[in-house]
């Protein structure tokens, strides 16, 4: 029989593997939960358990010391079916190396005996704007020479060109001291820490100190880092300056992972943010994770801070912290901040992923049109109809195929209208409907898995009394309408039609439009082509003596009818010849006579 005290339990296999690690207020109560109701429990439960062999346990005091326990043993052991920490990126970090004339650098790579370092920061932008403002404050030196009081006493460095344009003041010569140098970078270590308040103070007392000595030069030099420094604070403050050491944690995730991000607040100023991701195993509760990773970010990021602002209630209490679930005020819009980190992450890894892999977005496009219709397959294949005349005139339909979320242009199909010579699209859709799938079926060629119409109930219907009522297939119908500007507006699916909400910034909306925009583009080309080809047909069909090789001769070399309108005898004649050229000549110029 197990305690009912807080503890750690470990499930070994028979391999005497530890595979699972958990924490429990009550080691009693939670491991009898894994083998009660197994039948109903998540596949993944049903995984762990059938691999467990035996158990250990530890029992320790409160939770909160299971919590520590059980992420240091994860550390240790990395179980099979633990939820584990994903941190295969390498983010930069600000070193201040440990020479007597430190360097500032931004470095990816941690070494804690050549330096100190304040990181790591998930934004590039961030750290080189912070950077950038150390070294406008500062002429801090950036050559790796191996300067010390007895190497540049005994002259072994020469000025260089960043003395000569301001961007250093030479302590390799002597030109500046070792105690000024290091003033230089214990001030920098505060702006890094957030504490820009206390240097403010300081080059505001020493510019006016420059000042009452008519040392105006300086003085004027002070003012110049002082208001650098207080425009770095009005870009970095985010809320009221009591805000003070504090660190603001909020939380996301989606099926298979969980992500969690920590803003550092210093004086009202994020003076670092942060996420990381966890790999759920077991269908982990959020509390947990976030539990979990708030142990791992304080300690990979050194925090110390007395106050952790959360988005939910956990049931653990950390040494000697407390803990602050806002509902408005400062602490609210950085929780909301933190939250936007969050998904902006997601929103990141997303596009990288689909990056690599540029199928992968399509099947996320597809499987979102497949949740908001409430599709039985993803729809792979999807056949896109278009309706194009003048005034009832040279009716065709255009079919698009989009495949895999991609045009297949070998697959677009247009249709002359025949059953009708006014401006019907309904009759238009119901004829194209008919005759492109009834010879799909008589070729035994694979249907669509959607069918889209670009317009509203009307074509849908229409397109619904073919498919299922005369052809008895079972396929969706949806329709994409347009606003008075001709742009996509609406996603309407079901009979009757109801409109399916899509966001018009969303993926699968701009994904909407440009199926609409291409099955349009093509319906247009393809009546185009037929006015084209009939308007030509006509005119050069009148012509005696030419016929349909010479009819080709001319459009081909000419482009229009136009253009063999006011095309001369001579470039008839080196064409098709005289006595034919004669013929075409004379048809268009029946004013004027063609030469002998």
């Amino acid at each position: 029989m197990l305690p009912d005290f807080p503890g750690v339990y470990q499930y070994f296999n028979s391999k005497d593997e530890i595979i699972y690690i958990g924490k429990a207020k009550s080691l009693r109560k939670r491991v009898a939960s894994y083998f009660t109701g197994l039948n109903s429990a998540p596949t993944k439960i049903r995984v762990l358990v059938k691999n467990i062999s035996y158990l250990k346990y530890i029992v320790v005091s409160t939770p909160e010391e299971a919590l520590l326990l059980e992420n240091n043993l994860i550390k240790e052991y990395q179980p099979r079916y633990n939820s584990m920490l994903k941190d295969g990126k390498t983010y930069p970090s600000i070193c201040i190396t440990k020479e007597e004339f430190p360097r500032i650098f931004k470095t990816r790579t941690i070494d804690k005996e050549k330096g100190e370092y304040f990181g790591p920061y998930s934004s590039v932008w961030v750290i080189d704007f912070i950077l950038d403002i150390i070294h406008k404050l500062y002429k801090i030196r950036s050559c790796s020479l191996p300067l010390t009081v007895q190497s540049i006493q005994a002259g072994k460095f020469n000025l260089c060109l960043e003395y000569h344009i301001q961007n250093c003041k030479a302590p390799c010569v002597g030109y500046q001291s070792k105690e000024d140098y290091q003033q230089d970078i214990d001030e920098i270590r505060k702006i890094i820490s957030g504490e820009t308040n206390e240097i403010s103070k300081i080059l505001m007392d020493k510019m006016k100190s420059l000042s009452s000595e008519f040392r105006f030069e300086e003085a004027h030099e002070m003012k110049r880092k002082y208001d650098l420094l207080e425009n770095f604070k009005s870009k970095s403050i985010v809320a009221n300056s009591i805000v003070n050491n504090t660190d603001v944690f909020n939380y996301s995730e989606d099926n298979d992972f969980g992500y969690v991000n920590i803003l550092r607040v210093s004086n009202g100023a994020i003076i670092q943010g942060y996420t990381v991701e966890f790999k759920k195993q077991l269908n982990e509760p959020k509390e947990d994770i976030l539990a979990t990773a708030i142990l791992e970010l304080r300690e990979k990021l050194n925090s110390n801070s007395k106050t952790i602002v959360l988005p939910f209630p956990i049931d653990y209490d950390f040494r000697n912290v407390k803990t602050v679930i806002p509902q408005r005020g400062d602490l609210k819009k950085l929780l909301e901040l933190s939250l936007q980190n969050v998904k902006q992450y997601k929103l990141d890894k997303l596009k990288y992923t689909e990056k690599l892999n540029p199928e992968q977005r399509s099947i996320r496009i597809l499987t979102e049109l497949k949740d908001k219709l409430h599709l039985e397959k993803i729809p792979f294949t999807i056949d896109i109809f278009d309706i194009s005349h003048i005034s009832g005139s040279d009716t065709v339909a255009a079919c698009v195929v989009f495949n895999k979320a991609k045009p297949s242009k070998k697959n677009y199909r247009t249709y002359n209208i025949q059953t009708t010579n006014g401006s019907d699209d309904y009759e238009a859709i119901r004829e194209t409907a008919r005759r492109r799938y009834s010879r799909m079926i008589e070729e035994s060629k694979p249907l669509p898995d959607l069918i889209v119409v670009d317009g509203g109930a009307g074509q849908m219907g229409a397109m619904h009394k073919v498919i299922e009522d005369e052809l008895y297939l079972k396929i969706p119908i949806a329709g994409i309408v347009k606003n008075a500007h001709h742009k996509t507006r609406e996603l309407l699916f079901g009979n009757p039609p109801k409109e399916i909400g899509i966001k018009v910034n969303e993926s699968l909306f701009k994904f909407l439009a440009v199926i609409q925009e291409e099955v349009h583009r093509f319906a247009i080309s393809a009546h185009r082509n037929k006015r084209s080809k009939k308007q030509t047909s006509s005119e050069l069909d009148k012509i005696p003596n030419v016929g349909v090789k010479t009819k080709n001769l001319l459009i081909s070399h000419f482009r229009s009818v136009k253009r063999i309108k006011l095309a001369t005898f001579e470039e008839l004649e080196n064409l098709i010849g005289t006595h034919r050229a004669t013929a075409v000549y004379r048809h268009f110029s029946t004013n004027l006579t063609a030469p002998e």
